[in-house]
């Protein structure tokens, strides 16, 4: 089934409903974040193995090689050999069509009606966005009274930013930090609608009786489903007649993503979405493109930021570095878009964060017919030589994400974190040296060289938005507090570390646990 590439044979797929559900075992169930508990030894061997289920599922063939990714991601064309699977959009695609889910020409459409709305207008709105939630935050939540602030999960804070910041500049909803808006009698709020929502796929599968159970947790996500509904088809019509209005006056019209798809709905042509693409409402009221890229474009980055946090306060010596950078560059006065391209080690602590911490984790495709793979590997002569595997049709192929940023091929020291990799002195630099002798890295291209945003045609639309919203909240972050492990009693550093660097995964991003952080105002 795999080319005899050796691997794990399993009753069923990790990502099949037994695997997702039955307990995990070595030795029979690899559970579905296999790919990260197993992280340090999954790859000894060789960079790709195998997962053949006997009784359920596709087989597979995961891999931590860029070179392989390249060739199942980097082609998207009707007559392009990898494809997604059906199967593993499904949920995705129970919210509508969307630019996450949709493959080739539907993808290519939704990429040419979004793509105007990720610009540097955008992305400086961004920045200001992002000043003022910090400092409505820090009003909000009484840290500008407080010497020392202790949070249990930063998650919920930086959750919180990051879907205030992608609501109003990709979106245009007016929200904010104290007061979130109410669309409904139901007293729901949008904010904890898009959580309630996106974490409810098991449940948007059960008989439709089961919505109706006097269950107060299930009557609480019915409210959410019918907030989201009520919110975005009001927004959707008032927004389309606006376009409208102001198209006819000539008058000027902001291009964010909500107001694009509005655009595109009215517009003839290739371009033009019809009303099911651009507001799904089958079945539980799911929301297509605009709820996909809400919750996940929020998602990712808060995974992100409070990952890098975590591994800031676990190395106080980069915090102290970073920081000093930021008061070179920003001092005391407020942060400024033209700060963003100089704050790069601001920068690569966040690209560190992710790269240790990838929230798109798995990309995965299946085999539309018979092909091959090819992929390097060293030779008993030390040499570097291609294998070429046969892929038979209906085979899924996996990039592990995780695996990739933690190949030593690419990564002195992978388990290290070290931002220094991304500074903007070491760019485009093989390895640094170890024991004065440099290492031989394969070297990526500019915008390939940073690839937890994954890589080709359909590489993560929303990179520059997520790392300005993200530069600036560590930079006023880092500027203004000291961040520290939060720890239990009697807990030492390595017990916290433990404990929380450890993820979690959802239907649309891998990401870390709660982290509970200390921050001591400087």
């Amino acid at each position: 089934a795999v080319g005899y590439l050796p691997g794990y044979r399993v009753p069923f797929q990790p990502f099949s409903l037994p695997g997702l559900f039955l307990p995990s075992s070595k030795k029979w169930n690899p559970g579905f974040l296999f790919f990260w508990d197993w992280k340090n030894f999954l790859y000894r061997n060789a960079e790709l193995f195998s997962v053949v289920p006997f009784l359920h599922g596709a087989p597979a063939i995961y891999t931590n090689s860029m070179e392989v990714a390249k060739q199942v991601i980097s082609e998207e064309s009707q007559t392009a050999p990898f494809s997604k699977p059906a199967s593993i959009s499904l949920g995705l695609t129970f919210w509508g069509p969307n630019i996450i889910s949709a493959e080739q020409g539907a993808w290519r459409k939704y990429r040419r009606v979004v793509g105007p709305a990720f610009n540097n207008e955008t992305y400086a709105l961004v920045w200001s966005e992002s000043l003022r939630s910090y400092h409505d935050m820090m009003a909000a939540e009484g840290w500008d009274k407080k010497q020392v602030v202790e949070i249990y999960s930063m998650q919920r804070i930086t959750s919180k930013f990051a879907l205030l910041i992608i609501s109003s500049c990709g979106f245009g909803l007016p929200f904010t930090w104290e007061s979130p808006p109410i669309e409904s009698e139901s007293s729901v709020t949008i904010q904890d609608a898009i959580y309630t929502t996106a974490r409810s796929l098991a449940f948007v599968r059960a008989p439709g009786w089961a919505w109706y159970l006097p269950v107060p947790w299930i009557q609480h996500t019915r409210k959410a489903f019918d907030t989201m509904r009520t919110f975005m088809q009001n927004h959707a019509q008032s927004r389309r007649e606006d376009i409208r209005s102001r198209k006819k006056e000539h008058d000027d019209w902001r291009k964010d993503v909500f107001n694009l798809l509005a655009q595109a709905n009215d517009d003839e042509g290739k371009l033009s979405l019809n009303d099911h693409e651009l507001v799904s409402l089958r079945d539980r009221c799911w929301i297509g493109n605009v709820f996909v890229l809400l919750s996940a474009g929020h998602e990712t980055t808060a995974y992100t930021l409070a990952a890098t946090l975590a591994l800031l306060a676990l190395n106080p010596t980069i915090q102290s570095e970073v920081v000093e950078h930021i008061q070179e560059i920003v001092g005391e006065r407020e942060p400024t878009f033209q700060d963003y391209a100089k704050l790069d080690k601001v920068l690569g602590a966040f690209y560190e964060g992710l790269r240790m911490f990838p929230a798109g984790a798995l990309v995965i495709r299946e085999a539309r017919q018979d092909t091959t793979l090819v992929y390097p590997r060293i030779n008993s002569s030390g040499n570097e030589e291609s294998i070429f595997l046969p892929v038979a049709k209906g085979t899924h192929i996996l990039v592990d994400m995780v695996g990739v940023q933690r190949n030593p091929r690419y990564f002195l020291d992978p388990d290290v974190y070290r931002p220094s990799r991304w500074y903007a002195k070491n760019k485009n630099r093989s390895a640094p040296e170890d024991g004065g002798k440099p290492i031989t890295r394969p070297t990526l291209h500019d915008s390939e060289e940073f690839t937890a945003f994954s890589v080709g045609p359909r590489a993560c639309i929303g990179r520059k938005f997520a790392t300005t919203e993200a530069v600036c909240l560590l930079t006023l972050l880092l500027r203004d507090w000291q961040v520290e492990p939060l720890l239990r009693t009697d807990e030492t550093i390595e017990e916290w570390r433990e404990r929380v660097m450890q993820v979690t995964m959802t239907q649309t991003a891998m990401g870390i646990k709660d982290v509970p952080l200390r921050f001591i105002k400087r």
